[in-house]
């Protein structure tokens, strides 16, 4: 808010708990007083905890799954209306997920963790679908996710710089973090609806962006990549095909 503010721009930080609806209605509301519209949502929020599933204590699961998945389920809920509204009166709005693509490899070692990132990827996929279906909202709402694709410094990396000075060669500065949400925001929905990008291939791939030397921590270093070159495809033949479609409402099953 205040590096906003200082370079010419409008910001208010409000205090948010994503744990709790009440907190997340809070937020929505202030920030409809304060600006009189919502045009993106951000989910940064995150819990993390990685390691195997015995070792993981059900309270960090529990917490996990609590910020990551319920509390971006609870956030959109409450942002769609004024998401959806914006959409009748500017070219659109735009809400992007911190979470992963989907494969196999991310799983390992940190299920409990997984578990809920992933499903935040499963919540992209999904309300882009039924963005897709609804006229009004195609090629006006979308809703993407961005993950690193190298290692970026971070409130999670900070404990491991102090203990091997070295890491540092490994990281990448937020900017080019910032900079992928902020050319996935400015991109026509039509591309970013249910994408689930990485940083650096976005970039590259969609904003011009040829040269990642000024985003590594250490000038001269050249950070890792620590994400799959290649990633699956998650469609299937019969990608079409959704067959009998039903909704429950009110205790009853109804047809879509």
């Amino acid at each position: 808010s205040r590096e906003i503010i200082s370079s010419g721009g409008i910001a208010k930080a409000i205090r948010v708990d994503v744990r709790h609806e009440d907190s997340i209605k809070s937020l929505v509301d202030d920030t409809i007083s304060t600006f009189g519209r919502l045009d993106v949502l951000v989910y940064n929020s995150g819990a993390i905890h990685w390691g195997p599933l015995p070792s993981t204590p059900f309270k960090k699961f529990r917490l996990m799954q609590q910020v990551n998945p319920e509390g971006l389920y609870a956030t959109i809920q409450a942002c769609y209306p004024h998401l959806c509204r914006s959409c009748s009166e500017s070219e659109g709005s735009r809400i992007v997920v911190v979470s992963p693509p989907i494969y196999s490899r991310f799983f390992r070692g940190k299920t409990a963790y997984s578990i809920g990132k992933v499903g935040m990827s499963v919540l992209t996929k999904g309300l882009a679908a039924d963005i897709d279906r609804d006229g009004s909202l195609r090629g006006r709402l979308s809703i993407s996710s961005v993950w690193p694709a190298a290692a970026i410094q971070s409130a999670a990396t900070a404990r491991f710089e102090r203990e091997d000075a070295t890491l540092a060669s490994e990281l990448r500065r937020p900017t080019i973090f910032s900079d992928a949400v902020r050319a996935i925001v400015r991109a026509p929905a039509g591309l970013t609806n249910g994408g689930l990008f990485l940083d650096e291939d976005f970039l590259r791939r969609h904003a011009g962006v040829t040269d990642f030397s000024a985003y590594s921590l250490v000038p001269g270093t050249s950070p890792r990549r620590i994400m799959p070159v290649s990633l699956p495809d998650l469609t299937v033949a019969e990608q079409d095909d959704e067959g009998r479609r039903y909704r429950h409402q009110s205790g009853r099953v109804g047809k879509l």
